[in-house]
């Protein structure tokens, strides 16, 4: 059996070998999981399609292959076969080994049980990296969601741990010896650099941000919004809603609904061009900008005028927990008509975002800070957040653009309008 580079979704066509799961010589069953290709937007595991022995592997780990290329072969007969002519043999059972492997595989369990919380908090990937190199996951500091180590941990802890290793061994001149530490204003050493093959999906990321630059007349417009109103629902009503759903209730719900409502009354912003044609979607599919290990990811709200407050937060949770776990699919991240992203939670106070082509508009959240505002001739402090529109001036005007966050602005202000609505 053939082990062929699948359909990889949506205009993509190539991926690289991102690991061997299997090795020349190992039983496979079916299904299998046993390479994982790294595509421009996920990585996906190619299965056994079924038992036998990996017998050739036909492209190697860092090698590029397209869709339809045959990568490695399953022989179905080789056990048999092997058996028949000798090549192998069926060894009896050794009680006594079996009883030490039992003792083994119960300490091993113990030991998960111990460690599962430091499981649990890296990424798969980063797991992975640890596992190859010797690392233990306690040792790195996690940077990802509720302090979960990610493979940008792991890579920058092993470069921290070797750079300081090579300072000891300058300190010491090799000979056990201690010599003057180099002092600062010296010539940096060499070897302190590291070249790293950049990822498909860093190489896309890179690409589509310069052809957004390069074939979109981008231009963006601010506007701040007094998030008070919501900031109270979403106080009142948080345990409510948590008991109910079992998701929180976030910030972003309310601006997916809000741009929709705007969506809808300023329709080219939910268009795309075509060549000399604009081609208008009467459909909104909100992509909601996740941060993962690899960089930036834009799955998609199906139909998100059709969504509840709870349907949208578990479907941003669902997008988060998948981006972690390293398990989006390609179906998750095709298509989309208006994006939504929020650097706030980064800390941003405001930034210009950058276009998802062929999308015509996205939307730029920031951090909430409280600031002193003008309120019927009283200065008051109020919590704030500036909020950007970036949109391809080709077909947006800037009137529509400045509209259109105004009723963003609106809604927000008054969020009753949207729960009422």
């Amino acid at each position: 059996m053939n082990i062929v580079v699948p359909s990889l979704g949506e205009s993509v066509v190539d991926a690289r070998i991102a690991h061997w799961l299997k090795k020349e010589g190992d039983k496979v069953e079916l299904g299998d999981a046993v390479v994982e290709l790294e595509t421009e937007k996920v990585n996906v595991d190619v299965t056994a399609e079924g038992a036998g022995v990996l017998t050739r592997v036909m492209a190697h780990e860092e090698e590029t292959v397209r869709v339809g290329d045959v990568i490695g072969e399953i022989d179905a007969d080789n056990i048999g076969e092997q058996i028949a002519k000798g090549g192998m043999s069926v060894e009896k059972p050794d009680v006594k080994s079996q009883s030490h492997e039992l003792s083994d595989q119960k300490h091993e369990a113990s030991e998960r049980i111990r460690s599962g919380k430091e499981f649990e908090r890296a990424t798969p990937v980063a797991r992975r990296v640890a596992e190859e190199t010797g690392l233990k996951l306690s040792e790195v500091a996690g940077s990802g969601t509720s302090g979960r180590v990610t493979k940008h941990d792991v890579e920058s802890f092993l470069l921290t741990k070797k750079t300081g290793e090579r300072r000891e061994q300058a300190r010491d001149g090799g000979n056990g010896k201690r010599e003057a530490i180099i002092p600062a204003t010296q010539p940096s050493m060499t070897g302190q650099e590291e070249r790293v093959k950049m990822s498909l999906r860093r190489k896309t990321i890179a690409r589509r941000m310069l052809e957004a630059q390069q074939t979109t007349a981008m231009l963006t417009t601010f506007n701040e919004i007094d998030m008070s109103r919501v900031m109270d629902l979403r106080k009142k009503y948080k345990e409510v809603f948590r008991d109910k759903y079992g998701v929180g209730l976030g910030i972003v719900s309310f601006f997916v609904k809000a741009s929709i409502a705007a969506l809808k009354e300023f329709p080219r912003l939910n268009a795309e061009i075509d060549e000399d044609e604009i081609v208008y979607k009467h459909y909104y599919d909100i992509g909601i900008a996740v941060a993962a290990d690899e960089g930036l990811v834009v799955p998609v709200l199906r139909n998100a005028d059709t969504m509840s407050f709870a349907e949208i937060e578990m479907g941003i949770k669902n997008f988060v927990e998948k981006s972690q776990s390293g398990t989006l699919t390609l179906e998750d991240l095709r298509g989309g008509t208006f994006t939504i992203t929020n650097g706030g939670v980064f800390g941003s106070l405001m930034s210009t975002p950058i276009l998802n082509p062929p999308q015509v508009g996205i939307l730029g959240l920031h951090k909430i800070a409280e600031r002193p505002v003008v309120e019927n001739g009283q200065i008051v402090v109020k919590p704030m957040m500036y909020v950007a529109l970036t949109y391809d001036h080709r077909i947006v005007d800037g009137r529509e653009s400045v509209q259109f966050l105004a009723k963003v602005k609106e809604l927000i202000e008054d969020p009753a309008a949207m729960v009422l609505g």
